[in-house]
């Protein structure tokens, strides 16, 4: 029976007595896929036998293609190794089949079931980031949130009658803030969503013309109006002058 593959995985890493060499950290770079790597839980409780557990680091690992978890084991134990010492740190290397994001969590015991478990938290600034890992790359948004994202950038679109998903893009970039809205929210919100954008986007264009429309017929009025009033102005005129002309002529003014 073929092995199960993935691309996420999680390891513990021992660094007591286990041949975990001294620039551990640089080592792990040279694989070069991400991995993240816990602060040293040091303060986790033994609750069967008291006292401490065994110190370690929790880590994640983003393989670039799906491999089993024999393989990623193997890798960081050949990268961890020399010629004089094998290392034994690696441990307990496991597929992710939770959100990455959990798992993150819990490496700071900042998860659900860690709070719910009352464990000791750890200082998020503790967490090592190797190979350019970037968490915000593995973050999934529930269906709620993704509507109400959608939601928002409807009324977006209404209110300024934006006409397409560019000025869109500039507009989230520049006020997104003000309206709980990042990029890679916006663009994860947006990726399924573009036939009621379209809608919208068609609907904001058309608004914009019919706009534009009334605007050159109210000047078009404006001009209109000004005009016969012009001409009712020259018409009293040419009316007091002829009127005048025939005074004259009738010698009843000098």
């Amino acid at each position: 029976m073929a092995k199960e593959k993935a691309r996420n995985f999680t390891f513990l890493l021992y660094p007591d007595g286990e041949g975990l060499p001294s620039d551990w950290v640089e080592r792990l770079e040279k694989i070069g896929v991400p991995i993240a790597i816990s602060p040293l839980h040091d303060k986790d409780k033994d609750k069967k036998n008291g006292g401490y557990k065994k110190r370690h680091y929790h880590g994640i690992y983003i393989a670039n293609n799906p491999v089993t978890a024999e393989s990623v084991r193997n890798k960081l134990r050949a990268v961890l190794s020399s010629e004089n010492v094998e290392c034994k740190a690696v441990a307990r290397v496991q597929i992710i089949y939770e959100a990455v994001e959990n798992v993150y969590l819990y490496l700071t015991h900042e998860s659900k079931d860690a709070i719910k478990k009352n464990k000791h938290r750890y200082d998020k600034a503790d967490i090592k980031h190797i190979s350019n890992f970037d968490i915000e790359r593995y973050i999934t948004i529930d269906v709620e949130t993704k509507n109400q994202v959608l939601k928002t950038l409807l009324q977006i679109i209404r209110a300024y009658s934006i006409p397409n998903v560019l000025d869109l893009h500039d507009f989230i970039d520049e006020n997104g803030a003000s309206y709980g809205i990042d990029m890679n929210l916006f663009l994860t919100t947006i990726e399924s969503k573009s036939s009621i954008l379209r809608l919208y986007f068609d609907g904001a264009y058309q608004r914009s013309k019919r706009g534009e429309k009334r605007m050159i017929e109210k000047d078009s009025i404006a001009e209109n109006k000004k005009l016969k009033e012009e001409l009712e102005k020259y018409r009293r005129l040419e009316i007091e002058l002829s009127t005048e002309i025939e005074l004259l002529r009738e010698g009843i003014i000098d």
